[in-house]
């Protein structure tokens, strides 16, 4: 057996320089011929390689710029068609990244963690996601289908802000006013967590849109074993 393998990789590497060989001569001989031609075949050489580049390169543009319609479930919006390019692929992959890693679509029982902590990174999701489209070019807009520009708005100012606007001061005026009593004895505490285990459901929605958006497969695996960053 290993006589055998041993004559396969010889074998191959034979091969690769013959074909080495081969290629350079090959291409050798092209660029002596193109050296020594007269102006004419040089000048139709060389605007038969210009053309091939050109061409190339559009062929390569159109593929970038190709928008393919996608179709997802959100909270709040049903089932939405949203068009995406490599762009917004690219801008989806990066606003999935930001949330999957936080404590947005991880579960917080009751006994588990503190509402700081919870509160504050959705805070920061909240100002990272509007950065990311800050930064971004703008979609493409195509037959009427929204883009993933319309769904991370959405999901600032229809889930996050109207939790944070809520309970962010509300869990400050607690802090300040009580600054030695732990967190579980705010009075409040027991509803701030009901609401955000709807939000971070409504957000896992949002997460996996994302994720669908940008292409990635067994996002669900994804998010479960993910571990939470705050």
């Amino acid at each position: 057996m290993r006589n055998t393998s041993a004559a396969r990789v010889t074998g191959t590497l034979v091969f690769r320089a013959l074909a080495s060989m081969l290629l350079g001569g090959a291409l050798g001989l092209g660029i002596y011929a193109v050296s020594n031609a007269d102006a004419t075949y040089l000048f139709a050489i060389t605007g038969g390689l210009t053309g091939v580049v050109v061409a190339l390169g559009l062929d390569v543009y159109r593929r970038a710029g190709r928008l393919t319609e996608v179709r997802v479930t959100v909270p709040q919006l049903s089932e939405l068609t949203f068009v995406v390019n490599n762009d917004a692929r690219q801008v989806s992959w990066q606003l999935f990244i930001e949330s999957v890693t936080r404590v947005s679509v991880q579960p917080l029982d009751d006994e588990e963690g503190l509402l700081r902590e919870a509160l504050s990174s959705l805070y920061s999701l909240f100002a990272t996601t509007r950065e990311t489209l800050k930064v971004s070019r703008p979609s493409v807009h195509a037959n009427n289908g929204l883009t993933v520009e319309h769904l991370a708005v959405n999901f600032l100012n229809a889930e996050l802000r109207p939790f944070l606007t809520k309970w962010h001061p509300r869990l400050r005026a607690f802090e300040e006013e009580s600054p030695q009593r732990p967190e579980h004895e705010w009075g409040e505490a027991a509803q701030c967590r009901a609401e955000l285990r709807q939000v971070q459901a409504n957000a896992r929605q949002y997460v996996l849109a994302y994720a669908r958006l940008a292409g990635v497969k067994d996002a669900q695996a994804i998010i479960d074993g993910s571990r939470i960053h705050v």
